[in-house]
């Protein structure tokens, strides 16, 4: 496969950044897109021309490092699939791709096509984990759960935070996200302790780094790699009034 690229290049968040047009030869269909993208760099850097910068680490779909915008879409034209899982089989010989990085105040661009996703962290800090003291691991089946609410939390626990959700928000909103950390840790009888804290400072710590509002577009959902479901953002509404209401604020 022959194809045209059209890849953001910017050398630093300070720095104006521009598209720039590459051809790249010879792509095996088997290929991966970032094998495609291990193509164009290894050219490049024949070339004595800087690499293009971009983000990865497991490649098998699992740490959320891959995102990219790819044809207008947060992670290509698959529905359910990161960036590092799609393959160049789904693309056209002569096919123009252009490739850009997450689109979000919250998420500057550190270079190119990498962009600095800590405000994600951050917000996991403020109350995505479990503090309270339980002692040792206790045996699997001693704290029975509901099937409904286990299989609900594992959905919302898939969660890999890659920021897809963010990118396809029109207000670069991450409830997606928070809800789905959230919600995980909220029906699962370990995190009823501490439910209420964790709500609101989640909430506040992402009103702080300046992520939108949510306006029930369901953009996320559709272009999560994991297809969490914006169920989870109702029951994290839920959660969050009713943290508001007992918590005398």
């Amino acid at each position: 496969m022959d194809l045209t690229l059209k890849i953001w290049r910017q050398k630093d968040a300070q720095s104006e950044g521009r598209f720039v047009t590459y051809q790249v030869k010879d792509i095996s269909p088997d290929m991966s897109f970032l094998e495609m993208l291990d193509v164009l760099n290894e050219d490049l850097i024949r070339k004595g021309e800087d690499p293009v910068a971009f983000d990865h680490d497991c490649r098998e779909g699992i740490c959320g490092a891959c995102g990219l915008y790819i044809n207008g879409r947060a992670h290509g034209p698959l529905k359910g699939t990161t960036t590092c899982q799609l393959h160049m089989r789904h693309f056209r010989d002569g096919d123009t791709i252009v490739i850009e990085p997450w689109r979000a105040a919250p998420f500057p661009v550190i270079k190119d096509l990498v962009v600095d996703r800590s405000a994600l962290d951050r917000i996991l800090r403020a109350g995505g984990y479990i503090s309270v003291n339980t002692g040792s691991a206790p045996e699997a089946n001693s704290i029975p759960v509901p099937k409904e609410a286990a299989d609900e939390a594992f959905d919302a626990a898939t969660c890999i935070g890659c920021g897809a959700c963010v990118a396809a928000c029109k207000n670069a909103s991450a409830m997606l996200f928070v809800a789905a950390k959230v919600s995980h840790l909220a029906l699962l009888p370990q995190g009823q302790v501490e439910k209420r804290q964790r709500v609101l400072r989640m909430v506040a710590q992402m009103d702080e780094e300046g992520f939108g509002n949510c306006t029930n577009t369901y953009a996320c959902e559709a272009e999560c790699p994991k297809e969490i479901s914006v169920s989870h953002i109702a029951r994290m509404n839920r959660e969050y009034l009713a943290a508001l209401l007992t918590s005398g604020k």
